[in-house]
């Protein structure tokens, strides 16, 4: 996943708490030392061309790479590139950062109060967060019944509210029903038109899980919906906000 300077700013702290050991580390050279005291916190050292050693860090949230020359008294900020153009500061922070930042990610997918649509064997598992009013939910819901219903494909539903002022009260509608999942069924089905049973006020615990799917919303830097979420090939974190044209479609349920 390309994480934009927004999300990764989101992030930062909590990348920093994983590794804040590194952070008030002095066993590091005066010239990335400067650096440290400037507010850069190493994450990670590795091997750069030409005897250079190359550093990543979190800066104001961002992902950063510092090259230290042979000298050791000289440092470069910034990307580092090879005859053939590949960016080696690429490679270098998504060992470092981006690939911890979407595992974190990941697994606070994993805990939320996610409703299981399709086979619980599937191999392709894809998070979908929801607004209740959102019609590219359902549209996506319907584009993938192909999919689930072959039984590759399980979705896991994380129920927001934020399109309209009753989208909350609709989602907890069917987060507390006696199965949220046939609820959701139904209510997708008839492309939103069952009538849901909308409490008059949302208890204490399923209004604490709405905020907590919106936090996960924010911490991925996606704000509209449907946010979807899924590992491709690689093992890595992809992102589609927004309703998916057909050959993403087929990306997104591995095909």
């Amino acid at each position: 996943m390309k994480f934009s300077k927004n999300t990764l700013r989101l992030l930062g702290l909590s990348l920093l708490g994983l590794t804040s050991h590194y952070t008030f580390a002095t066993d590091y050279p005066e010239a990335i030392q400067h650096w440290q005291k400037e507010g850069v916190s190493i994450v990670s050292q590795f091997d750069a061309p030409n005897g250079m050693q190359g550093y990543t860090g979190m800066y104001e949230g961002v992902g950063i790479t510092l090259y230290l020359l042979p000298d050791k008294q000289h440092v470069l900020w910034g990307e580092l590139y090879d005859k053939e153009g590949k960016d080696l500061s690429a490679v270098a922070l998504e060992k470092a950062i981006y690939a911890p930042m979407a595992a974190k990610l990941w697994e606070r997918m994993e805990s939320s109060q996610w409703i299981q649509d399709g086979d619980k064997n599937a191999k392709q598992i894809i998070y979908v967060f929801m607004d209740p009013n959102c019609p590219y939910c359902n549209e996506f819901w319907q584009a993938a019944r192909p999919f689930v219903d072959s039984g590759k494909v399980q979705l896991r539903h994380i129920m927001v509210g934020i399109l309209a002022d009753d989208s909350s009260a609709k989602a907890a509608a069917i987060l507390t029903a006696k199965s949220p999942a046939e609820m959701l069924k139904n209510y997708e089905a008839s492309r939103e038109k069952t009538v849901l049973d909308i409490p008059e006020k949302i208890d204490a615990k399923t209004l604490s899980t709405l905020e907590s799917h919106l936090q996960i919303m924010d911490a991925l830097g996606a704000s509209a919906t449907p946010a979807i979420y899924y590992l491709n090939k690689e093992g890595r974190l992809q992102q589609q906000l927004g309703m998916p044209d057909e050959k993403q479609m087929k990306v997104i349920m591995g095909e």
